[in-house]
């Protein structure tokens, strides 16, 4: 087994257009939620959300791109470029040949279907763009960062609605570790921030009005968020022989089903999920420092989750530290995890743990150590990043500071 490090990180989300950006927001504690601004939001009765300001597509790309990529494509090439520059790597010969990209996103083009069932339903057309179907395609990102980058290896998307990051990065991780890559270009992203998205997810009853709350007691529902995140997994020899920057190395993943109900979520999936991340890592509960939480803001993920991090680290719970990053950029759902692994990276890193902001009021089912409110310094050796998704699929990864 090859070890497998992380050399490059990109993202765009609400909070910042790049890492550093990001980064900065999460340590400030800032929000990126606010007033949605699109097409007939005032027929919505949620009108708040995680939505990227000030992102133009028509300075970043071409018209020709403009009408093959949806925002969702859009935001997956822009982070990474941001991640394989960081990366210094060029892909040619051997590498380009063995090396991949594999992605997660929930909905795909939800854009490009909503503005397409639009066209043809509301205004009558009987004719959309040729380009709809590549357009919209939930693979269509990863093909994309394919060609852009000459990767010609495994690629592939998956789609776990909110699982869908960690289960693409675990595994990426596994072909990089088994020596079926070299280096493999993973993350997520999504961009479901339209009328027709927030219209499908109002219906469930599970969004808030106002604020993304996580583990206060107080706490009304989840806030969605749009944006990517994108890194590059690299074998560890492969990275220190061409002497490239470590950000972490991801040690440990783990994915289970719950096998139990298509929308209410179940502690013992989850618990097996992390038990699973620790043991594929052979690491002890107690090397745990930092856990970033699915943590959505409805209550029932947050007391299971709370429950199923009881059960796993026993007395230890209580030691370690747990955010959630949602409370400031939204519930990303196919392309969350990969944004929030960007605060292990910071927490192992930089030794700065974001915080869990919004928070008003205590919980008993949630009486965690959840970082309320202000960032807060401390070492940390070991994090785990929580996924758990609709239809009980569960994904967590395990890094460790290098």
């Amino acid at each position: 087994m090859k070890r497998v490090v992380i050399t490059g990180a990109g993202t765009i989300n609400s909070l910042g257009h790049s890492v550093p950006e990001t980064l900065d927001a999460m340590r400030e504690g800032r929000c990126g939620i606010g007033q949605l601004d699109f097409r007939d939001v005032e027929r919505l009765a949620i009108q708040i959300g995680g939505q990227v300001r000030g992102f133009e597509a028509e300075g970043r790309f071409n018209r020709q791109q403009i009408s093959l990529y949806d925002r969702f494509t859009q935001f997956t090439l822009t982070a990474a470029e941001e991640a394989v520059r960081q990366a210094g790597l060029e892909f040619h010969g051997e590498l380009a040949a063995r090396s991949g990209v594999v992605l997660g996103t929930a909905g795909g083009g939800v854009s490009t279907w909503d503005d397409n069932y639009r066209s043809v339903y509301e205004d009558g057309k009987n004719r959309v763009h040729p380009f709809v179907v590549p357009k919209l395609m939930n693979n269509a990102a990863a093909s994309h960062v394919s060609m852009q980058y000459n990767l010609k290896g495994p690629s592939f998307t998956v789609s776990t609605a909110c699982a869908s990051s960690n289960h693409a990065m675990g595994l990426a991780f596994q072909l990089v570790r088994s020596g079926a890559a070299p280096v493999m270009v993973t993350g997520g992203s999504e961009s479901m921030l339209c009328f027709g998205g927030v219209k499908a997810w109002e219906g469930l009853r599970v969004m808030s009005k106002d604020a993304c709350r996580p583990f206060s007691a107080n706490r009304n529902g989840m806030v969605q968020g749009e944006g990517a995140g994108i890194f590059v997994f690299e074998e560890y020899e492969h990275a220190r022989k061409r002497g490239a920057e470590i950000l972490a190395e991801v040690v440990g993943s783990a994915m289970t089903s719950d096998a139990s109900d298509i929308v209410m979520p179940s502690k013992q999936g989850a618990a097996r999920a992390m038990a699973g991340a620790l043991a594929d890592a052979g690491i002890n509960g107690d090397a745990v420092g930092y856990i970033n939480a699915h943590g959505t803001g409805t209550a029932a993920n947050d007391k299971t989750e709370c429950a199923a991090v009881a059960d796993v680290f026993g007395p230890h719970a209580d030691e370690l530290m747990i955010s959630s990053t949602k409370s400031m950029h939204g519930h990303l759902i196919g392309g969350t995890g990969a944004v929030e692994l960007l605060a292990c990276i910071m927490a192992l890193r930089d030794g700065v743990i974001a915080p869990t902001i919004g928070y008003e009021e205590p919980d008993p089912e949630c009486a965690l150590d959840v970082v309320p409110n202000e960032a807060r310094e401390a070492r940390v050796d070991v994090a785990l990043s929580n996924a758990f998704a609709f239809g009980g699929l569960n994904a967590v990864l395990a890094l460790r500071r290098i």
